[in-house]
């Protein structure tokens, strides 16, 4: 069926025009999932009964001419950590087995008010602590590009739910970069927006004081229209958006450290970006730089202290390389915290000083190209080197409190991204739909 792989949005028109119902549209997907070679791997479980009720209800609000709004009646996918009424959510954790919530979390139930669809719930990195996306716990997604390679994380299943053709967009969340992540190297687009923009009651909880909820797209339009129906607001008007006059900071050295394909596709980026008529400075920044190098605790002290008891409880449970990830934050003093927050505000304030003027921030979506999913398997140390450069491009947006968004390059996994200041979110969403034009 063709209309599965068309963008939400366009979907969504399909409904209201009578060219797709929204019944057969999900009978589709759901007996796309069933039969695909790599279903059970980006499914954690299906929710047929309740994505088809939601189905025939869009289907009869279409007939008597009361549609909620563009995506009602568009099947969509949902990370493993958000709550689903009466529905398993564990997180890709055998910590959390038979853990079944009361419950739809907000953004899910705001979605659902929507007239969206629930597929199901996809797989995910172990309690979203890691960028790779390999969970031998539950299940490693495959790349859509060579099902060899990692598929980035920790929303890894909701990429490649879409990646793959088995749902319309995804929803997934960012706490150092796992909606961005997945999405390039998927060839997706991945919106982050500024923390606390979307409700976090009903997710399951990384480190809360940067986790995100953020929607994994084909289409930058997409990824507005989602991001309002969650907000329960309206989207933005990205018609009228230009590059022509905007201006760009490219930050280093994250724009240049960075390996031959990612470099080269960023590169190409910028470069259509300058055809397009928009500035282009490069600059380092020492505030950006301080806060990568210093606060990295303040992530491992706030996971441990939310899932320290659980982990020590049946640590045997855990994927070693995940449970050592969290035992990091374990002799982290409260003094040393309360002194890393304060100092990491005051950077912001410094970084923000520095792009004030600038539309976005320009860098790498990531360092480096997806790794071989064996090679991470048997080998502790590159596990451990190849997340923590996969995540560094990334984290810059979730320490400085930004919103960020990455897009295709064109070259296969390699994304550029995008990040403007806190509570720009739908400014920045224009400016992306304008480079996604640019960028072809």
């Amino acid at each position: 069926m063709e209309w599965m792989w068309k963008s939400a949005s366009d979907i969504g028109r399909g409904i209201a025009a009578g060219k797709v119902d929204p019944v057969e549209l999900t009978e589709a997907y759901l007996d796309a999932i069933a039969a695909h070679e790599h279903g059970a791997r980006i499914y954690a479980r299906t929710t047929r009964d309740r994505a088809l009720g939601e189905a025939i209800a869009a289907h009869d609000r279409t007939r008597q001419g009361v549609r909620r709004g563009l995506l009602d009646g568009v099947p969509i996918s949902w990370k493993d950590l958000f709550d689903t009424a009466h529905i398993a959510t564990e997180a890709g954790s055998k910590l959390l087995d038979g853990r079944v919530p009361q419950r739809d979390a907000e953004v899910l139930a705001q979605a659902t008010q929507a007239g969206l669809v629930c597929l199901g719930k996809t797989h995910m990195t172990e309690l979203a602590f890691s960028g790779l996306g390999v969970n031998p716990s539950t299940a490693t997604p495959p790349n859509t590009n060579d099902p060899e390679l990692a598929p980035g994380g920790s929303s890894s299943g909701a990429a490649t739910s879409v990646g793959f053709g088995l749902a319309a967009a995804a929803i997934g969340s960012d706490t150092g970069g796992s909606v961005r992540l997945p999405s390039a190297w998927n060839d997706l687009v991945g919106f982050k927006p500024t923390h606390n923009a979307l409700s976090l009651k009903g997710v399951v909880p990384l480190v809360e004081s940067f986790d995100t909820v953020g929607p994994l797209c084909r289409t930058v339009e997409d990824c507005a229209e989602l991001f309002a129906v969650m907000g329960h607001t309206k989207a933005p008007d990205l018609s009228a958006a230009r590059l022509t006059g905007a201006r760009f900071l490219v930050l280093e050295p994250y724009s240049s450290d960075v390996r031959e394909g990612p470099g080269a596709a960023f590169e190409g980026a910028v470069k259509k970006f300058g055809e397009a008529r928009a500035q282009i400075d490069r600059a380092d920044s020492a505030a950006a730089n301080e806060a990568m190098e210093t606060t990295l605790s303040l992530y491992t002290a706030e996971a441990y202290g939310t899932w320290g008891k659980e982990i020590e409880a049946a640590p045997d449970k855990m994927f070693h390389r995940i449970r050592d990830r969290f035992r990091q934050g374990a002799d982290v003093k409260a003094a040393e915290f309360v002194a890393l927050w304060r100092r990491l505000r005051a950077l912001r304030v410094q970084f923000y000083a520095q792009i004030a003027g600038y539309d976005a921030v320009l860098i790498p979506s990531a360092a480096n190209l997806p790794p071989n999913v064996a090679r991470l398997d048997s080998d502790d140390d590159y596990f451990v080197t190849e997340n923590l450069l996969t995540l560094r491009n990334t984290r810059v947006g979730n320490l400085m409190g930004l919103c960020a968004i990455t897009l295709p390059t064109g070259t296969p996994s390699c994304g550029i991204m995008m990040m403007g200041a806190p509570g720009e979110d739908l400014r920045l969403l224009r400016l992306a739909a304008a480079a996604e034009r640019t960028l072809g």
